[in-house]
């Protein structure tokens, strides 16, 4: 993995530097540990180049920015398709050039993330033709929607003769392989659900039966699946729930399969981070190898979530510990600092935060997190609870955001721009994006 650490050559056409000058760093000693305490400073570098064109709707372009679309609380919205579809003029105006969608299909736990029918896509955010027009709409407004797939696991639908659940139906009409499966497709590590597939390529999911991705006929499903999603819902692109729970290498086939593979896929490859007792330790290498070892896992056909800079970050910013946002080799700590073109970088999502909050974002530091992901490398992905609050009280954040989303396409700011980090430490953070 040497040739992840090697510089990048930028092509950005201008820059943000966070400060600049004595004055601007005695300032910025002042107020970063405040609540909600974020400022850029603005410097054009002196040459010219031609700035990329900017992609397709739903292709993995480096100028892209993502909302995610919905929050823990969002199937009691119903239905919730809708909600988003009026929002629509508000995220293109915002300038969103991809959108995260709930998993679609119908599910034991209303949040989606326990599916049974995969073909069955009415479920506790809307129905089938609802999602069809969202997605309809989304593209034409030059948005490209993700669907959050759910395929670690799947929940089956009727009890074997010993009371475990194992049986799997497939009562929607569909083209494709049938998704009637039965203890084959489940991994035998699964004991209490009598799987009789392969041993498990993954880590262990404990709340429903590990699908046996192994299996090329299950694998072949899957795909046909994929596909209906893209060419009769309208979905340009995947999320991978959950992607550490089976083997990377079949994301290849998953998206090549259903013809993704020249748009935005990004897996959820939550890794743990190296903790010293309950302090974060120093050096996070481990975690972001292996999530550099997933992306080449899947022959790079997906991007992955930056959990490692989300971690470092709001240590930093919690306990005025800036000088945990440079690594040894004075790199970004994070996965933006050996791989920022496959970095997807966020604050929050419906796990980390919302009303689960099992590892949430200092909500006084909110400005202070999106102004180092929308002025830093990575194609940041923006959380919808703080795009679109619940409170009047919110609104500043949402205008902080909308001002740095701004300013990265004013400035050019991509997932492939270079980053020099001048200062780390203690209260203070110096860097130029360019």
């Amino acid at each position: 993995m040497n040739s992840l650490s090697r510089p990048h050559v930028s092509k950005g056409v201008a820059g943000v530097q966070c400060v600049a000058g004595r004055h601007a760093v005695m300032a910025r000693r002042m107020t970063l540990c405040r609540p909600q305490a974020a400022a850029v400073e603005l410097v054009t570098p002196d040459r010219t180049v031609d700035e990329p064109d900017s992609p397709t709707p739903g292709h993995l372009g480096t100028d892209g920015i993502m909302l995610q679309g919905f929050h823990w609380e969002s199937h009691k919205t119903h239905p919730w398709y809708n909600t988003i579809k009026g929002k629509i003029p508000d995220i293109q105006g915002a300038g969103f050039t991809h959108i995260w969608l709930p998993p679609p299909s119908r599910s034991v736990s209303p949040e989606g993330y326990m599916p049974g029918q995969l073909y069955n896509l009415t479920s506790a955010y809307g129905n089938e033709q609802q999602l069809v027009e969202l997605n309809e709409a989304l593209k034409a407004a030059g948005i490209a929607p993700l669907a959050d797939i759910v395929i670690n696991h799947r929940c089956a639908d009727s009890q074997d003769e010993q009371g475990r659940w194992n049986n799997y139906h497939d009562d929607v009409d569909h083209d494709g392989h049938p998704i009637d499966w039965g203890q084959w497709a489940i991994t035998c590590d699964d004991k209490e659900f009598g799987g009789q597939g392969n041993k498990d390529t993954g880590e262990d999911f404990w709340g429903a039966p590990d699908l046996d991705h192994t299996n090329s006929h299950l694998r072949e499903a899957l795909v046909h699946w994929l596909q209906h999603l893209r060419d009769n819902v309208g979905f340009t692109g995947w999320r991978f729930d959950f992607a550490k729970g089976y083997g990377a290498k079949y994301i290849q086939q998953y998206v090549e399969g259903s013809g993704t593979q020249d748009d935005l896929n990004v897996g959820e490859m939550w890794t743990d981070l190296h903790w010293d007792d309950t302090t974060l330790g120093p050096n996070q290498d481990d975690a972001r190898q292996r999530i550099c070892d997933w992306i080449d896992g899947t022959k790079r056909r997906s991007t992955a979530f930056d959990f490692v800079t989300k971690g470092v970050l709001q240590e930093a910013v919690k306990n005025c510990e800036y000088w945990r946002l440079a690594d040894s080799q004075n790199k970004a700590p994070g996965l933006i600092g050996w791989w920022p073109q496959r970095a997807v970088t966020f604050v929050d999502n419906h796990d980390t935060g919302s009303s689960q909050r099992h590892w949430p974002f200092p909500e006084d530091r909110l400005a202070v997190g999106y102004a180092y992901i929308l002025t830093h490398p990575g194609l940041p992905c923006v959380f919808w609870e703080h795009y679109f609050p619940s409170s009047e009280q919110g609104q500043e954040l949402r205008q902080t955001i909308d001002a740095l989303m701004q300013l990265r396409r004013k400035h050019g700011i991509t997932s492939s721009s270079s980053l020099t980090i001048t200062a780390a430490e203690g209260d203070l953070y110096m860097a130029t994006v360019a």
